[in-house]
C-alpha cells in the first residue's frame, strides 16, 4: 500500500511509520520543512498550502498532526493553537483529498476520547453523545473539519485515542518518574476512570482500520480494560516495585497547571469501551494494564 502520514515524527507517527515500512508499505511523510526522505509531501497548514500532486493515487492517508494538548500550560493563546492546529490542518487535508482525481480509499484522522467530557462512572462507546469542556469542543471541531473528505465518498475514520502508553515518549515516562523516585501516588480521590492503549495496540489498530472496509466514523482506540486512577497507581507501583503511599492532592496540581487544564487532563473521568474495534474483530495484544506496562516499561529498561 501507498500511505501518507501527517505527524509522522510524533510518538504514534514514528511507531506507525516504522511498522508499515517493516511490512513493505510505501510510507510518504507529510512534512512542513524540506526533507530528503523519498516521497515526502510538503504542506504548510498555516498558509493553507499542500502538494496535492503528492497525494494522488494513494491507498490511505493517516492524519496525526496537531499541537500537544498537555505540553504547556493552557493560556488563551495556547488553547487557540491547540484548536487551530487541528481544524486548519484537517480541513486543508480533507478539502485537498476531496478534490483529487484519484483520492485515497480511506482517511484515518486523529481524534481523542476527550470528546466525551467528564462522565464519572458511565460506560462510554462510540454511540455515546459528546460531553462538555474545552477538550470536548476541540475534538468535535477537529472531527467536523474532515467533513469534505467524507462527503466526497472517502471512507473516513476518526481515531479516538485514549492515553497512549509508550516507554520512550508521550506522558508515561513523566507519570512513571515519581514512582521511580518512591513518591508515586493516586491523583486526588483516585476514583476517576482512565481509558488507555499501549503503543503497540494503537499502531496495530490503525493498520487494522486501514483495511477494515466496513468501518467508518468514530472508533475508540482504547484497551478493553479501563482503570481508575487508584488502580493505575497500584499497578504502576507493582510493576516498578515502588511504594504508592503518598496521594497527590488535587489542589497542588491545579495550582501547578491551572484548574481547567488539571481538571480536564488529570481529574476527568472517562470509562470508554472499544465497541467498534472489538466488533470488527480486532484482537488486543495488551488488553490489561499490567501486561501493557510491563511490556512498554520493560522495553525501555532493556534499551537503557
Amino acid at each position: 500500500m501507498q500511505i501518507a502520514v501527517t505527524g509522522a515524527t510524533g510518538l504514534i507517527g514514528t511507531a506507525l511509520t516504522a511498522a508499515l515500512r517493516a511490512e513493505g508499505h510505501d510510507v510518504r511523510p507529510v512534512v512542513r520543512r524540506p526533507s530528503d526522505e523519498p516521497g515526502a509531501v510538503r504542506w504548510d497548514p498555516a498558509a493553507g498550502e499542500i502538494d496535492a500532486a503528492g497525494l494522488e493515487g494513494l491507498d490511505a492517508v493517516v492524519h496525526l498532526a496537531g499541537a500537544g494538548i498537555g505540553d504547556r500550560r493552557w493560556t488563551a493563546a495556547r488553547k487557540q493553537e491547540i484548536l487551530s492546529s487541528r481544524t486548519r490542518g484537517t480541513g486543508l487535508l480533507a478539502r485537498t483529498l476531496a478534490g483529487l482525481d484519484r483520492p485515497p480509499a480511506v482517511l484515518l484522522s486523529g481524534s481523542a476520547v476527550g470528546v466525551y467530557g467528564d462522565r464519572g462512572d458511565e460506560e462510554l462507546t462510540e454511540a455515546s453523545p459528546p460531553g462538555e469542556g474545552f477538550v470536548a469542543d476541540v475534538v468535535r471541531a477537529w472531527e467536523a473539519a474532515a467533513a469534505p473528505a467524507a462527503e466526497a465518498g472517502i471512507r473516513t475514520v476518526f481515531l479516538r485515542s485514549g492515553l497512549v502508553l509508550a516507554g520512550h515518549g508521550g506522558i508515561l515516562p513523566r507519570m512513571a518518574l515519581p514512582f521511580r523516585l518512591g513518591v508515586g501516588g493516586r491523583l486526588g480521590s483516585g476514583k476517576q476512570w482512565l481509558s488507555w492503549i499501549s503503543i503497540d495496540d494503537e499502531v496495530a489498530a490503525i493498520r487494522f482500520l486501514a483495511s477494515a472496509q466496513e468501518v467508518s466514523g468514530p472508533v475508540d482506540l482504547v484497551a478493553p480494560g479501563a482503570v481508575t486512577n487508584a488502580e493505575l497507581t497500584a499497578v504502576m507501583g507493582r510493576v516498578l516495585h515502588r511504594p504508592t503511599l503518598v496521594p497527590v492532592p488535587a489542589v497542588g496540581l491545579r495550582l501547578a497547571l491551572g484548574r481547567e487544564m488539571a481538571d480536564q487532563l488529570l481529574f476527568i473521568s472517562q470509562r470508554v469501551r472499544p465497541a467498534v474495534l472489538t466488533g470488527a474483530g480486532f484482537t488486543f495484544r495488551h488488553p490489561d494494564l499490567e501486561t501493557a506496562l510491563r511490556a512498554v516499561l520493560g522495553r525501555e529498561e532493556a534499551a537503557a
